[in-house]
Parts: C-alpha cells; structure tokens; sequence
C-alpha cells in the first residue's frame, strides 16, 4: 500500500512538473528584419538585442528571416525564398507573435492576407520604427498596424508623454522619457487611426517646427483576438543599446504575448 501511495505521489509530481514546465516553454517568435527600401544600419544591433532579450527573460526563443544586403541580381529571389520558408501560410502557426523590425518596402510575403488573419485569430505582430514604413501598397497591414509613416526631418532630443505608466511598455519610465537625451528620427504619421489604438508614448507638438498637436510615438492595439504593439523608436544604434528601451520593447512583447497584462482601450472606449 505504502509502495502505491509513493508511486502515486511520484506520478503527480511529476505530471504536475511537466505542466509547470510546458506553462514556462519560451514562446517561438519570427523575427523579420528583410528590406526592400532603404535599409537601417541599426538592424543588426536590433537582431541582436531582440534575440538577448529572450534569452536572458527565458521568455521567447528566436527564428530570424534575414537577408544580407547585396547588388546582385538574385536579392529579391533570395528575399522571396527566405520569407516563402518562413512566413508561409503553413508554418504560421508555429509562432506565437511576429516581429517587423526597420522593416521597409514592398515585402514579398507569400501570402499577406494569412498574415492578417493569423493576427487577426490570435497571433501577435510587434512593429518597430520602419515596421510603418512597410507595405504601403496593401492598405490591410497598415490598418492592422494602425498607422502609416509620411515623412521626417532631422533627428532630435524629444520629451515623450507617457500615457500610461501601467502598461508594461512604460511602467519603467517616468512621465516623460527624452531617451537620456539622445537624438533619435522622429516620424510622423498619416492615416493614423487614433480612436483604434490605445496610445503609450506621444508629442504633444511636432518633433521639428514644435506645432502643437498629438505627434504619436508608440501605441497598442487589439485586433480581432490578436494583439499589435507599435514604436516608431528604433533609427540609431544608441537608442537601441539604451535600458529604457529594451525594456520598452521587451514589455510591448511581453504584452503582445499576453504575459503580462496592460489596457488596449482606445479613448473612444
């Protein structure tokens, strides 16, 4: 009897720690970094603090789809096949959130409309900086997104407004953030769909002229059982070594992850 009651005990134990240990599983995350515009020297840096991030929370694990640069003829075939692997509809599935990092152009996705609607049922897309800068011809992903780049000017010190100081992309940071003063390309949008998204980060003037205004600079959004997290931050290398924003685009993440809870209430809402 005593044999059984210990084997019983052993075996509820360990199913117990085969729950725990399925629960903890990092997380897959595709992390796209191809260009087919102009290309930021950033995006390596960008590669490496995303993937060191994961690593050192335990969180998430990283698969790149990543092409280096070239003038020769075969970079767009080289770009389709990398994302015809990576992003095709059928393997969709096995990430838990994707990530647009100084993405631009055209992307050859194989199929964009699976994209939407893999966000749209339950994935995560995680834009940074020129992730808004992409696609512009297939209005779906700019609507999902929930803002479009127009233009910008010089680079600039800013005095970010936080907006929400709960969400775990800000709770780190005070009321304003000035990213400890250094200079980053500050974007403004178009098509930019502020009684959508739930704003985070925000100018209340122009990042140039000092036009007074909602300037955005990161948002949240739900979209349909899917979560979207957005910054626009992310041009220098120096921005991307900084604390603040590593923990800014660590907690954008993590709540795209729903590890961790944070409204996405638009203020229409």
């Amino acid at each position: 009897m005593k044999r059984r009651l210990l084997l019983g005990c052993l075996a509820l134990i360990a199913s117990a720690f085969t729950a725990s240990a399925a629960v903890a599983a990092p997380k897959k995350i595709l992390v796209v970094t191809i260009t087919m515009g102009f290309r930021h020297g950033s995006i390596e840096t960008a590669e490496k603090v995303i993937a060191e991030l994961g690593k050192s929370s335990g969180l998430y694990a990283v698969e790149l789809a990543a092409v280096t640069p070239t003038e020769g003829p075969g970079y767009r075939e080289k770009i389709k096949a990398v994302l015809a692997e990576k992003a095709n509809p059928a393997v969709l599935g096995k990430y838990d959130a994707i990530v647009f990092a100084n993405t631009t152009g055209d992307l050859p996705l194989p199929d964009k409309a699976a994209l939407i609607q893999w966000v749209k049922e339950g994935g995560a897309l995680i834009g940074v900086h020129s992730a808004s800068d992409t696609l512009h011809g297939y209005p779906p992903y700019l609507e999902m997104l929930g803002g479009e780049f127009d233009y910008h000017r010089e680079q600039v010190v800013i005095e970010g407004i936080n907006k929400d100081a709960e969400h775990p992309a800000n709770r780190h940071l005070g009321e304003t953030w000035n990213l400890q003063g250094r200079k980053e390309e500050i974007y403004v949008f178009k098509n930019y769909q502020r009684n959508s998204v739930h704003e985070l980060i925000v100018l209340n003037r122009h990042p140039n002229s000092g036009e007074p205004g909602n300037f955005p600079i990161s948002w949240c959004r739900s979209f349909g059982n899917g979560r979207v997290f957005y910054t626009a931050l992310g041009h220098n290398d120096d921005v991307w070594q900084t604390h603040e924003f590593q923990k800014h685009i660590l907690g954008g993440i993590e709540w795209a992850l729903r590890l961790k809870g944070g409204s996405a209430m638009p203020p229409s809402k």
